[in-house]
């Protein structure tokens, strides 16, 4: 059991990574895994949207949908946390890329 928890941790990080830098794929993924508590995570819906946001913004007509139907179960202030959180990983995807 060890050894699947490290396996889904690893399978984790290296989507989060790949996410940050352009795939829709992967941060629809994510967006899944943070709202079903799957891959070892806990459910998190703010990280949720931010994936969900992410994807939508790279064409992901999914992401676009998923990230509506959370944010229906969502606060304001945690769809603005969201919202401020996928402004960061952008932001900081760009200054990578200069």
């Amino acid at each position: 059991m060890g050894n699947s928890i490290k396996s889904a941790e690893f399978l984790m990080e290296a989507r989060l990574s790949r996410a940050a830098y352009g795939s829709a794929e992967d941060c629809f993924d994510l967006g899944v895994a943070y709202s079903c508590g799957t891959g070892g995570l806990s459910i998190d819906l703010v990280e949720a949207h931010k994936w969900f946001n992410l994807a939508a913004l790279r064409g992901s007509e999914q992401g676009q949908s998923m990230r509506a139907e959370i944010a229906e179960e969502m606060t304001a202030r945690e769809i603005a946390e969201a919202q401020r959180q996928a402004r960061a990983v952008i932001a900081a995807s760009q200054l990578r890329a200069a």
